[in-house]
């Protein structure tokens, strides 16, 4: 086989040939146009390993023949990108990509500011962290960012179809493909993990025909897992293991797998930041204390990290497994965001507008809201709701004993309005 790996092999270098990411690669997208026209902006690509985000930038440099350079945030510091910035002040357009660009810190990412504030370079940043928090509001504002999906179960085996009938290396042996699942699942939705197992399977099995099977599969990746999982793109199996022990609520499970991430070097912010997401979307209201310790935690850790922030993250970690659950908070927003996309931009009630001018005061517009705090138990029942909602329930409680009481208070407040 050869020395470049499949998934470099089969990397497209046009939009059209990109498998997934629909909505970045449709000729009505914005992305799609900015490309073909040569005006790209700065940018951040968001989104989990192996969906894309190298390929995009690839595909960036391949179509709009900019002067192009590659910085990685693991290994590059501010001279780095001190040295580029200086190459762009006499070229013309000059794209820089960074990948992992949430691992630069604050100085770093400032380094870039001036640059990209100028227009002296096209930051293209890639990241499987929420740019929100990983990357400086200031760099942030600067910059179009682009969230790409989780490659589901059609574009992946569409990726291994496509290597198959591309490939010349691969087109050379006989292979059939009898059982699929175990490549899927071991690749985890990335898309390069994916063909590079595809590759070490195919390269394993020294038959003709060469027949895959989930048996076959298991086997040859279990003998081969330490040189294909070199990336440590495995943290998002264990991460997933994790989540979930904490939220079926194991503390012995959620401690085990917060240790094979210690051990296995995982950032500690990282796991951190997990913990605060999981206390609101599944322990919410049933223990709002929760959030306030997992907050805690993440501020806590960021500032001693390792070894001790391992005392404070397994205090954490076994509190939230331990503590009682709940979603309910998690599943309103989710149905009121389904309402707002299915409903669009509802007009807000008369009343409950804002009126600092006489004209909106002319247009009646705050008239007849009645102030909660001038009656008794500081509540009066009006509606809230935009007209066409009138009525509608979003959030119902839990049934836990916190959640319980917050629904007896709806009730007597609301007696039968929203069915509590």
């Amino acid at each position: 086989m050869s020395q470049t790996p499949l998934a470099e092999r089969m990397r497209p270098s046009r939009l059209e040939d990109l498998i997934g990411q629909d909505h970045l690669s449709a000729p009505s997208s914005f992305l799609y146009k900015a490309i073909k026209s040569g005006n790209v902006p700065s940018l951040i690509l968001w989104g989990p390993p192996g969906v894309g985000k190298t390929t995009i930038a690839n595909i960036i440099a391949n179509e709009i023949k900019a002067p192009f350079y590659t910085l990685s945030a693991i290994s590059s510091g501010v001279k780095d990108i001190r040295e580029v910035i200086e190459k762009a002040r006499f070229q013309m357009g000059v794209v820089l990509f960074i990948d992992e660009i949430h691992r630069f810190n604050k100085s770093q990412q400032d380094a870039l500011l001036g640059a990209v504030e100028k227009g002296t370079i096209r930051l293209i940043g890639a990241t499987t962290e929420n740019p929100s928090f990983e990357v400086n509001a200031a760099l942030l504002s600067r910059c179009q960012v682009f969230t790409l999906n989780p490659l589901g179960r059609t574009e992946l085996e569409a990726m291994v179809r496509q290597a198959m009938e591309h490939d010349v290396l691969l087109k050379k042996k006989n292979i059939e493909i009898k059982e699929i699942e175990a490549l899927l699942r071991l690749s985890g939705g990335d898309g390069r993990k994916l063909l590079n197992l595809f590759e070490i399977v195919v390269e394993g099995i020294n038959e003709d025909p060469c027949v895959l099977t989930n048996d076959k599969v298991t086997e040859i990746a279990q003998q081969k897992i330490a040189m294909y999982d070199k990336s440590g793109e495995m943290h998002y199996d264990i991460i997933s293991a994790f989540i979930k022990s904490i939220r079926g609520s194991d503390p012995n499970a959620a401690v085990y797998w917060l240790a094979r991430m210690i051990e296995g070097g995982e950032d500690v912010k990282f796991i951190a930041r997990r913990l605060v997401i999981l206390a609101s979307e599944d322990i919410g209201n049933a223990n709002p204390n929760a959030l306030l310790l997992a907050t805690n935690c993440f501020e806590a850790v960021r500032m001693i990290g390792y070894p001790e922030s391992r005392i404070i993250l397994a205090q954490c970690v076994t509190y939230l497994a331990s503590s009682a659950k709940s979603n309910a908070s998690y599943m309103a927003i989710n149905k009121a965001q389904a309402i707002v996309r299915q409903e669009g931009d509802l007009p807000v009630p008369l009343h409950l507008r804002n009126a600092p001018t006489k004209l909106m005061k002319d247009l009646n517009y705050g008239k007849e809201y009645k102030y909660s705090h001038d009656y008794e138990n500081n509540f009066i029942q009006q509606e809230f709701m935009p007209d066409r909602l009138k009525g509608s329930k979003l959030y119902e409680p839990g049934n836990n004993a916190r959640e319980n009481e917050l629904r007896k208070n709806l009730q007597k407040l609301w007696k039968n309005k929203y069915g509590y």
